[in-house]
């Protein structure tokens, strides 16, 4: 065990970390006082903001990074993305004079998960005559699809969900009886997690039947209860049970440090079929198989920069040229409001951030999704992916990649507490942007009453969401009927955000 730290250390390490604060550090302060001194007035949420940051920077940080090193300079590349990106500049790269189509049946921007997801269902069901133009600003998977923790998950669990949901529709639907508001928050919680429950079955089978190389490996994802948590744990696992959707369960402290290493002294949630996978890997083996379909073809750096309704067809104007198109679907997310105005304080950019170590605790068993209120870290063989933050940021900010140093060195100093010392070596951290609606529910289907879709707001749950979404958005578009839709307008749509009173709401059951 390491012997405590000078005072000189810690006056570094607090010299340091003031130092080196930037606007976004006092934001995720905000965040973080917020969610846990909500119940105080503002003064003395700030006092006690104030101490717990006092805290951190001259014992808890200084404490728990003796045995981590930083390597210099740090790289901002995530380590995903860290080997190269084998689509990058496609397909400038190998045909520079390519010119982009003037039509196509349909155009998707954005080619991260929702969008690579896209590609993927459309190379299996469009005809050869029906061609799926994708576009990005970037490169492929180069958002949050190759920016996040790895994880694969089943989605937010019902009650969360339920809890979440609640309150919105409180608002949006005044009339309705609180009888009947709370029969409506159950059944959104339902829809939602049948959707990703097929979700989850649906990667899984996929990767398996395509034969994917993207480092698939499912051995679920437990998040750490404190005590003041475990009514809330004991009354989501009791809703789990209730509605069947038990994926979501409960385990004990020795259950705890069997499955993912960690010593807890209270029970803990964990999903069962949550998996640790490559996601940038998943995005590309998605477009590749698009691709070589023969029915879509992709293009990196390619901006758009207004979507035009023109009747009979959509004009996507880029800053190489205009693509008419039959349909369009924006698989945007975070970079939406900025393209689409009414979905300003709608589909809401939050920035989280993370970390590479190399190195790795002894008891941290490999590929399994570790969480509590305050970080997140999963090991990947010998090395840890590991991070922390949730904050709103300003719309024009979608997508930049700042990542703060007090941040990482807070989530190391978690994951030390959490999994003890270790070799760590922090070798690559970054930032990006997930996005999150006023109710944390996605939207998925059509916004302008026509021919123009959106899959986003997927409140951090990307993974959960996007390969189900994406197919269900693609058999509406080319008219296929015959398998379910697990994305019914009336719980998806945007419109009810956009215009709730004529919003087409769920009937209510039961």
């Amino acid at each position: 065990m390491d012997s405590p730290p000078s005072f000189w250390f810690r006056l570094k390490v607090l010299l340091g970390l003031l130092c080196g604060l930037r606007q976004h550090d006092f934001r995720a302060a905000r965040t973080y006082a917020n969610m846990h001194f909500q119940e105080h007035s503002s003064p003395v949420k700030f006092a006690k903001l104030l101490a717990w940051a006092l805290r951190q920077m001259w014992c808890e940080i200084p404490e728990t990074i003796q045995s981590s090193r930083f390597e210099k300079p740090i790289s901002r590349v995530p380590i995903w993305l860290a080997e190269g990106n084998p689509l990058a500049n496609h397909p400038w790269h190998d045909n520079p004079r390519t010119q982009l189509p003037e039509t196509a049946h349909t155009v998707v921007i954005g080619a991260g998960l929702a969008g690579s997801a896209l590609a993927y269902h459309w190379g299996k069901k469009a005809n050869k005559d029906q061609t799926m133009v994708l576009l990005d600003m970037g490169d492929a998977a180069s958002g949050s699809g190759g920016r996040n923790e790895g994880l694969i998950v089943v989605g937010r669990y019902y009650h969360m969900v339920y809890t979440l949901v609640l309150p919105q529709l409180r608002s949006a639907r005044p009339e309705l009886s609180d009888s009947d508001v709370d029969k409506l928050a159950h059944q959104f919680a339902s829809i939602y997690c049948k959707s990703c429950y097929r979700n989850a079955k649906m990667v899984h089978d996929t990767i398996i039947q395509e034969g994917f190389e993207c480092d698939y490996v499912r051995e679920g994802w437990v998040q750490v209860h404190d005590e003041d948590e475990q009514t809330k744990l004991d009354d989501s696992v009791r809703m789990a049970i209730d509605t069947g959707f038990t994926d979501w369960c409960k385990i004990t402290p020795d259950e705890v440090e069997r499955i993912s290493g960690m010593k807890v002294r209270h029970n803990a949630g964990f999903s069962l079929a949550a998996a640790s996978f490559h996601p940038a890997k998943w995005c590309w083996s998605l477009l590749k198989y698009g691709i070589n379909s023969g029915k879509m073809l992709f293009y990196s750096r390619t901006k758009v920069t207004r979507v035009e309704d023109v009747g009979d067809a959509y004009l996507v104007h880029t800053a190489r040229n205009t693509i008419r198109a039959k349909h369009v679907v924006n698989a945007t997310e975070s970079y939406t409001p900025l393209l689409h105005k009414q979905f300003h304080n709608i589909i809401q950019p939050t920035q989280t951030q993370a970390a590479h170590s190399k190195g790795a605790p002894a008891p941290m068993k490999s590929s399994v999704g570790i969480s509590n209120s305050r970080a997140f870290f999963t090991r990947h063989d010998d090395h840890v992916i590991f991070g922390t933050d949730a904050t709103r940021v300003p719309e024009r900010q979608a997508g930049r990649n700042q990542p703060s140093r007090f941040l990482t060195k807070f989530a190391v100093s978690e994951m030390v507490r959490s999994m003890g010392t270790g070799d760590y070596r922090i070798t690559n951290e970054w930032s990006g942007t997930v996005t999150y609606t006023p109710d944390q529910y996605p939207i998925i289907g059509t916004f302008d009453g026509k021919r123009q879709y959106i899959l986003g707001g997927m409140a951090g749950s990307g993974t959960a969401v996007s390969f189900n979404g994406a197919r269900c958005v693609v058999n509406r578009i080319l008219d296929i009927t015959s398998e379910e839709d697990d994305y019914p307008e009336p719980y998806f749509s945007a419109m009810r955000f956009l215009d709730p009173s004529n919003h087409t709401w769920p009937e209510i059951e039961g």
